[in-house]
């Protein structure tokens, strides 16, 4: 009898998958810094019981449609919206995403972005290495304090909740404005829920956590950022298209704002030649949030985790669409 088979689309560690391998049938995309082509992912799901899939791997419909046998997707993300989650669903096909082991992970790198730009740290690090350091004075690359000031955070889950907890230690009023009211935030760490345009107004940091939705897709335009502060720090670790790139490039040149620190773009990866990244109060990063060894080991383990739950007929522990079975 044949075993089930899984095809993962990012080479993992031997160690991780090592598991699957002794009760399943296990092809593995042999790259780990190229993603699947398209043609590959609809040949093996046209194979497969289970994908292990990438945030950066687009599930649509065409490649559901090819997963005659496919059970169910394991996403390496918290995020889902690579995949088409309603098309999963009528399919019968259970989806699967990686919440919790990262909160704490992804909010200290939104929390060190916020301070990388505020602080002017990368253009700091690279006056030295380009050997431009020839005197101490007294507004060398003078930044902006992060205590005692006002953080919006656009987006209160458990990430955004996280960050808000941090932003206690430096003594920060925390403002911010999600779907509904989070009371249990707002009476644990005095969090205060605002309209969206009075967070925008009266925050010094402007942190975008929110997921990628119809609601929230290009929700940062050109007008948004007039709004803020000329002073204002806008840092984005959710997802790149909740942001016109173009309105927040035009904003940090005019001056409207005075940072970015950004995680995620529209369109990844970038390159060199992207405008944003020729602007020097721009602290750009390569969509790290989660990339602490310990946590994307067990985001790994958790897909692995759901994909043999389900092909063993068990639910599984993270499940995104709970209404897969109906179909």
């Amino acid at each position: 009898m044949l075993k089930p088979y899984i095809f993962i689309t990012r080479k993992l560690p031997e160690e991780v998958i090592e598991g699957l391998k002794e009760k399943y049938d296990v092809e593995m995309w042999d790259k780990e810094d190229i993603p699947v082509s398209k043609e590959r992912l609809l040949e093996e799901a046209g194979k497969a019981d289970a994908l292990l899939t990438m945030l950066s791997d687009p599930i649509d419909e065409t490649v559901l449609n090819e997963g005659a046998k496919l059970k169910v997707v394991a996403n390496l993300a918290v995020g889902y919206d690579n995949i088409d989650v309603p098309a999963a669903s009528g399919k019968g096909i259970a989806v699967c995403n990686t919440p919790d082991v990262l909160t704490d992970t992804t909010a200290d790198l939104t929390f060190a972005l916020m301070m990388a730009a505020a602080r002017r740290l990368v253009e700091a690090a690279e006056l030295i290495k380009e050997d431009k350091w020839k005197s101490w004075s007294p507004l060398l690359l003078a930044g902006q304090d992060i205590h005692h000031k006002t953080i919006g955070i656009v987006g209160m889950g458990k990430i955004g909740a996280t960050v808000a907890k941090r932003a206690t230690g430096f003594d920060m009023n925390i403002l911010y404005h999600n779907r509904s009211r989070k009371i249990e935030v707002e009476e644990a760490i005095g969090a205060q829920y605002v309209s969206f345009e009075e967070l925008v107004t009266e925050s010094d940091f402007i942190v975008c956590l929110t997921p990628l939705t119809n609601e929230t897709r290009g929700l940062f335009t050109r007008d948004v950022f007039r709004k803020m502060k000329k002073t204002a720090i806008f840092v984005n670790a959710a997802r790149g298209p909740v942001v016109d790139e173009q309105a927040l490039y035009e904003a940090l040149s005019e001056g409207d704002i005075a940072g970015a620190g950004l995680d995620v773009f529209e369109r990844e990866p970038i390159s060199a030649g992207h405008p944003l990244l020729k602007l020097k109060n721009v602290t750009a990063i390569p969509h790290i949030g989660s990339s602490s060894i310990e946590t994307r080991m067990s985001m790994m383990k958790l897909c692995a985790d759901n994909i043999d739950l389900v092909l063993s007929g068990e639910a599984p522990k993270t499940i995104v669409n709970k209404d897969w079975q109906k179909a």
